[in-house]
């Protein structure tokens, strides 16, 4: 062979192996995932490079399980994945249901669609959607916002309207030539959490951190990763569900695990580790705080038996007795927020009394909203600061592990001289019954559209409680002083002191002997027997519908000897031409309004009323119609001609 034969025979060589490198490796997106209209794709943010051996391949998803994606069914069918494999390879049966957060494993068919690799499934829209929240919260990071757009780009507007069926692409890939010459025969999508890190991923599935390094386009220089996006493991072997049990939380990671770290990043671990301690000590102090005040709290209550009906409009739940289930789920709190102090941390910010105290300027009468809550300042950010007295735990259990636009954010706690202070986002348009109330609403005005809008963040709200909490919660107290408003006139549900949890299934209902609300908002079952389910809250939902619409307090209609049901059946039979209607809307609408609309819409309240908690419709089924009302409300208002309003209704289904 000549010599220019042979350097001509090694640049082929080196270029295919070179080559083959290159196709080995999918480019890990980083941050990426969040910029949903950056254009620049070329990570992989679209999805994988088809650059596999094979066109198709069986491999792995990973999901955490999260209500109401947390069953076997469930998680198949979001994830188009087979029930009976899912199962077989969780080592559960077909019917099983998931610990919250429990790592899943996803057997699924992995297939070349253009340049890319992907899972095609779908995702029906819900009220809150963006093409962010579908990527990174419902489906956690297996797909992008910019996939799911680009997969959708025959749409007319970037408007998620509620109900709209979306593709969307999952993120999974096929072994290159290379890697299934070296043994690698599945590449699983497995989905970063914090703390997590290359090397400890790859040790707790058995493969080489090198060669997911190298999947992943990374280096040991480089080697970060972040929550919720996917990385590509390379297996020789299926994963095992006994490789998704997660280890002790107090096992440090091994040395030998950590890829090498400069002499800077060495410090800062230093530094890390500090704040942490501090951070992990401050919060162990708030823990013996709650269960110091918690347990001399109620060696001071009487032990008597009570019936506690309150007709204030801020009536607070002042119980002289729980019962067992009450007391249970206090101790339960004590014991779960001992476990999951990290969590805590990470979404909860305890707050030093001097913050607070610099916030509102020394809790000044100019810094008071009303009562206890006080308006504060920190970092220029406003926030609702609550001063609280009793056993706050349950409050402070359920909202730190909520996460809705429609319930109100709790940011941050704080414990002084013997008294708790909540920290709140601010809405900053105040509580709901400063606007709807005729007489003392001081010209403030809600349109009709408005109304519908507030009607529906409501029921969304409520039903996130109803159905997307592990346990699912009952509310106990909506009302209008309760529902607050942001500066667009969004509603978010507030004050959570008498929410709890509810198991109520198959007509069986949780029971209670201590009865507490608002003369109106209180549904029959629950003031005469103190049964309680979602469907009180239902009934309180009709209410305040009703309060929107005629802009009085049911309290109000009671005292005024008002038979509520008489007066909806004559406006839904119409018996007189519509008078029965005007008479019972608000006169600030000024018959500014769709009649058919505000019909259907007394038809809804008429069904939430029902004296039958099973005749009553469940929240989703209000989310429905009301996410149907409030397009139609839309329509008609952008219609010139009021009297046109009835042709809206095309579609609509009787309740």
């Amino acid at each position: 062979m000549s010599s220019l034969s042979l350097i001509s025979s090694i640049v082929i060589l080196t270029n295919f192996c070179c080559v083959s490198l290159i196709l080995a490796q999918q480019p890990y997106e980083g941050q990426a995932f969040t910029d949903c209209y950056n254009p620049d794709t070329s990570k992989s943010v679209l999805g994988y490079n088809c650059n596999g051996f094979n066109r198709s391949c069986q491999t792995y998803l990973t999901f955490r399980s999260q209500p109401p994606y947390n069953t076997v069914s469930s998680i198949s069918d979001m994830l188009a994945s087979d029930p009976f494999q899912l199962a077989e390879i969780n080592s559960v049966s077909e019917t099983a249901t998931f610990a919250t957060n429990k790592l899943v494993l996803v057997p699924i068919t992995c297939s070349c669609s253009g340049q890319y690799y992907q899972l095609n499934t779908s995702h029906t829209v819900v009220h809150g959607d963006t093409f962010l929240v579908i990527g990174n919260n419902t489906f956690q990071g297996l797909s992008t916002c910019q996939a799911i757009m680009d997969q959708n780009s025959n749409r007319t507007t970037k408007t998620l309207y509620t109900g709209t069926r979306l593709n969307v692409p999952l993120r999974c890939a096929c072994p290159t030539k290379n890697q299934t010459d070296l043994g690698i025969h599945y590449l699983m999508s497995y989905l970063v959490s914090r703390g997590d890190f290359v090397s400890k991923i790859s040790d707790t599935f058995d493969a080489d951190t090198g060669r997911t390094l190298e999947a992943n386009g990374l280096s040991e220089q480089d080697p970060n990763i972040y929550p919720f996006t996917t990385l590509l493991v390379p297996l020789k072997n299926p994963p095992s569900s006994s490789q998704t049990i997660e280890p002790p939380s107090s096992s440090p990671p091994s040395p030998v695990a950590h890829p090498p770290v400069s002499s800077t990043k060495s410090k800062k671990t230093w530094v890390y580790a500090v704040v942490g301690a501090i951070g992990g000590g401050g919060f162990v102090l708030v823990i013996g705080f709650i269960i110091f005040f918690t347990f001399f709290h109620r060696r001071d209550k009487k032990k008597t038996d009570s019936v506690i009906v309150s007709e204030s409009l801020d009536a607070v739940e002042k119980p002289l007795q729980k019962n067992g289930e009450e007391e249970s789920e206090s101790h339960e709190f004590l014991e779960s927020i001992s476990r999951d102090i990290a969590h805590m941390a990470l979404s909860l910010k305890v707050y030093k009394f001097e913050e607070l105290q610099s916030a509102t300027e020394n809790f000044s009468s100019g810094c008071l909203i009303k009562g206890s809550v006080y308006r504060g300042t920190f970092d220029g950010d406003l926030a609702a600061i609550k001063k609280m007295n009793g056993d706050v735990s349950k409050e402070i259990n359920l909202l730190n592990k909520i996460n809705h636009s429609n319930l109100i954010r709790l940011s941050g706690v704080c414990f002084h001289d013997g008294h708790w202070y909540l920290i709140y986002e601010y809405a900053v348009n105040g509580p709901l019954s400063n606007w709807i109330y005729s007489e003392n609403n001081d010209g403030k005005f809600l349109n009709w559209t408005q109304r519908v809008q507030i009607m529906l963040d409501v029921a969304s709200g409520l039903n996130y409680l109803h159905s997307f909490t592990t346990p699912p919660h009952v509310h106990k107290d909506i009302k209008s002083s309760n529902l607050l408003l942001d500066s667009d006139f969004r509603a978010k549900i507030a004050k959570f002191g008498l929410a709890r949890s509810a198991h109520a299934q198959n007509g069986h209902f949780s029971l209670t002997n201590h009865i507490v609300g608002t003369i109106g908002y209180m549904a029959p079952e629950y003031l005469e027997n103190g049964l309680i389910s979602a469907k009180l809250d239902v009934y309180a939902f009709g209410a305040l519908m009703l309060e929107l619409l005629t802009g009085k307090e049911v309290a109000v209609l009671f005292e005024q000897n008002v038979r509520l049901s008489d007066r909806l059946n004559s406006v839904l039979n119409n018996e007189d031409g519509g008078q029965s209607l005007r008479q019972l809307m608000d006169p600030a609408l000024q018959e500014s309004y769709p009649q058919e609309l505000a019909i259907f819409v007394i038809r809804l309240i008429d069904n939430c009323l029902k004296k039958t908690p099973g005749a009553r419709p469940a929240m989703y089924e209000m989310v429905q119609f009301l996410s149907r009302t409030m397009s139609n409300s839309l329509t008609w208002e952008l219609s010139s001609n009021i009297q046109d309003s009835g042709a809206v209704l095309d579609g609509i289904e009787t309740v």
